[in-house]
């Protein structure tokens, strides 16, 4: 039977409002912490409480055909495995995760990590774009073919317990689960952003990223700072001697040649078209202080930067008392965590490997110097099929209007490399609502409900497209 997308978006709209937005909302009630952030999430049983419901939700709203199980590995995150028989062909994984990033602070008045609202048709609250809607989204866009009797792939949907740890947990589950998973021409994976929430957006590279520590010690214990200033080298200024060989203070650009790669022409393209659509988009969806901006005005080199080039933060800091407890007293050791983001094609070994070389090396006034770094590596996608690109302008015209943009991510999901390499001959569709202001990760995160609603049926689409090429 041919696909009536006015039907679909009436049976997609109804599920959103009726069935996914409730549960949503008693989602992201859950402190369901990535195991990073919380070494006793198996005792606290938060885990446990968000994939029940999850697995709950799947049971009632089950596609015909389906299979519905919770696996659990001896000490590891579960994970919830959803197979439905496929009336057309072609095997298509569906991938999403539900453990959550930590609170962080700076949430508005009413609003919360654990405290839902809806507000401007935006649920706000921590996990519901980052990205618990994923497999609400699957399976409804699934029901939405069943719905008109329009065919679709076999689909296997993978939701994991472990994303913002890096994934640790998910290889030994994709070994365990080889067999049930098959061979997958698709891979479909909605925990990627939007540059606009005015069409459909097309993930074709993520970086990788290096997370380290960075430990310099002078002293046995703390002295005065009159007394030794000018006698002891600070460790402070030995940590910002050794991050200079790093990165350039004056502009952020990454010294390492280790770090660079060539930026192919495809995605040079894709960041001039997405540079256009969006123009100044690209840096001022960002919330700057009055006077603060970009390093350079240029949006092109503002989207490479994002997507294809290496970036340095500091992230927290050791050793460092609050300001309602510093005393004048030259510190023994400052001890520094970073997050370098990676370019895509640079492996995350080689890449820790020459970071922490250069740290160690020749310490100043032979301070002690330690360091540490291990990270994941990030993806470029294979070449799009023409069947594919077809498929993803005609959805986004479809369900938004505009047709669809790709473009580089400029974070990391370390499940596409991991199924990159398992897959090499699959399709990929990298998508997601994490667009301008929802601040992933940070306070105030939100999932845009009309962006969820078409990313939903544009998912359905393409799945039945897929199904339709023999």
């Amino acid at each position: 039977m041919a696909f009536d997308p006015k039907r679909a978006k009436t049976f997609i709209d109804g599920e959103w409002e009726e069935s996914i937005l409730p549960t949503l909302i008693e989602y992201i009630r859950i402190p369901n912490k990535s195991p990073a952030f919380d070494e006793d999430w198996a005792a606290h049983g938060h885990m446990d409480e968000a994939i029940g419901l999850a697995e709950r939700w799947a049971r009632a709203h089950a596609p015909r055909d389906a299979t519905i199980e919770v696996v659990r590995l001896e000490n590891r995150t579960p994970v919830l495995l959803v197979e439905v028989a496929g009336t057309g062909p072609g095997t298509v994984l569906l991938y999403g995760h539900l453990d959550k990033q930590p609170e962080m602070v700076g949430w508005e008045d009413e609003l919360g990590p654990w405290t839902p609202v809806v507000r401007d048709e935006r649920l706000y609250g921590r996990g519901g774009a980052d990205d618990g809607y994923a497999l609400f989204a699957s399976l409804t866009a699934i029901r939405a073919l069943q719905e008109q009797r329009a065919s679709h792939p076999r689909c296997v949907v993978l939701i994991e317990c472990c994303e913002e740890s890096g994934s640790v947990d998910l290889a030994p589950y994709i070994e365990h689960l080889k067999d049930r998973i098959g061979a997958p021409d698709l891979v479909v994976c909605l925990d990627s952003g939007c540059g606009d929430y005015e069409r459909l957006w097309c993930t074709t590279s993520l970086r990788g990223i290096v997370i380290g520590d960075l430990e310099v010690s002078v002293l046995r214990e703390g002295v005065h700072s009159g007394d030794a200033g000018g006698i002891v080298p600070s460790s402070f200024r030995v940590a910002r001697l050794l991050l200079s060989r790093i990165e350039d203070a004056a502009t952020g650009r990454i010294l390492l040649e280790e770090l660079e790669a060539e930026i192919p022409s495809d995605r040079r393209a894709q960041a001039e078209k997405a540079a256009a659509v969006l123009g100044t988009a690209v840096f001022d969806k960002f919330p700057f202080l009055g006077g603060a901006g970009p390093a350079i005005d240029d949006p092109v080199e503002l989207a490479l930067n994002r997507t294809w080039r290496a970036a340095l933060e500091i992230t927290a800091a050791d050793g460092i008392p609050d300001l309602a407890h510093a005393g004048n007293v030259l510190r023994p050791r400052t001890k520094l965590r970073f997050a370098l983001r990676l370019p895509p094609t640079i492996r995350a070994g080689e890449a820790a490997k020459a970071l922490r070389g250069a740290l160690e090396a020749d310490p100043p006034h032979g301070a002690q110097v330690r360091a540490t770094a291990g990270g994941q590596t990030g993806w470029n996608a294979p070449p799009m099929a023409t069947w594919l690109e077809v498929a993803l302008n005609d959805a986004s015209k479809q369900w938004f209007g505009p047709e669809a943009v790709a473009m580089g991510e400029g974070g990391s999901i370390p499940f596409m490399g991991m199924l990159g390499e398992r897959f090499p001959d699959a399709q990929f569709v990298i998508t997601g609502v994490l667009g301008p202001g929802s601040n992933a990760h940070g306070p105030n995160e939100f999932l845009d409900l009309p962006t969820a609603r078409r990313v939903t049926g544009c998912i359905a689409q393409v799945l039945q497209t897929r199904a339709g090429r023999g």
